[in-house]
């Protein structure tokens, strides 16, 4: 029988309270550096832009003078944008995320497809702008249209959906799926009754930052020509426009200090609008979670 050393396991453990207790520290302090960052980002922003924020800020066109300067054109184009965005990739990024899970069989050929398409979520954006200037406005003639950009951003965010759709499906307990085969369920019925309703919350999660991420981005859109600044509303999916990150960038780029706060009262908009897309989305993910 082994002798216990009381000394020696008071010194282990006092070196592992050590560690933990720093490691904590480490932690701790990388937690409160980002929220301290994110407070003065916030505050600065909000200092600054407020001061624009005003009826006549929605429904003005963007100026040469900062005290006119509007984002009625580039909300209507962020708003249509996303109409175009949300169904074309949240359709695409599901359906190919069921079929990888469901339907296709276990070979090396669509572990390749699922490697490389975790790979594209990592692919820089202007990289995205390219492939949607080559594909959409050049080849199918769709110009610098809502249409076009819808096309390119969907592509963008599509990897992003795909790998999330694609946990939340393999979290659906087998049990489930059993139960549905023995009550005579056939393979899509069960995907439909089941597999879908069940992994809806984490697919809206993985939508939400994809969407949030699509409504930010602006490098695709400045690869494309998508103008900056536009004086006219849109009035159809082929029509040209202009949207809230194009218009911020136009902004902060104007030597004239008062376009700088134009541009923070512009921020403040866009994180609204990302705030509403987030609860509605947060509302259906909630309603689902207590279902199932």
């Amino acid at each position: 029988m082994r002798y216990i050393n009381h000394e020696e396991v008071a010194v282990r453990t006092k070196k592992r309270l050590t560690k933990n207790l720093l490691l904590k520290g480490v932690f701790a302090a990388a937690t409160a550096f980002g929220l301290i960052v994110l407070a003065i980002l916030l505050y600065r922003i909000i200092t600054q832009g407020t001061g624009y924020l005003s009826l006549d800020f929605f429904t003005n066109y963007s100026s040469r003078i900062p005290e006119n300067s509007g984002i009625r054109a580039a909300v209507v184009g962020s708003i249509y944008l996303m109409l175009v965005v949300a169904p074309v990739s949240m359709f695409l990024g599901v359906g190919t995320a069921i079929y990888l899970e469901e339907y296709a069989t276990k070979n090396k050929f669509n572990d390749l497809i699922k490697v490389n398409i975790s790979n594209l979520a990592g692919v820089p954006s202007v990289v995205f702008g390219l492939l949607g200037l080559t594909i959409f406005v050049r080849y199918f003639g769709l110009g610098i249209s809502i249409l076009a950009a819808g096309l390119t951003m969907s592509l963008l965010i599509l990897p992003i959906i795909i790998v999330a759709s694609q946990e939340a499906i393999r979290a659906v307990p087998n049990e489930l799926k059993d139960a549905s085969f023995a009550m005579g369920a056939t393979k899509w019925q069960t995907i439909l009754r089941v597999i879908l309703p069940a992994s809806i919350p984490g697919i809206l999660t993985g939508s939400i930052l994809a969407l949030s991420r699509a409504i930010g981005e602006t490098a695709p859109l400045v690869v494309i020509g998508i103008p900056t600044i536009l004086m006219f509303m849109p009035d159809g999916l082929t029509s040209t426009f202009t949207a809230l990150p194009m218009q911020i960038y136009d902004w902060t780029k104007r030597p004239q200090v008062e376009f700088h706060d134009v541009a923070a009262a512009g921020i403040i908009v866009l994180m609204g609008l990302l705030l509403i897309m987030n609860s509605i989305a947060v509302l259906i993910r909630n309603k689902f979670q207590k279902r199932y």
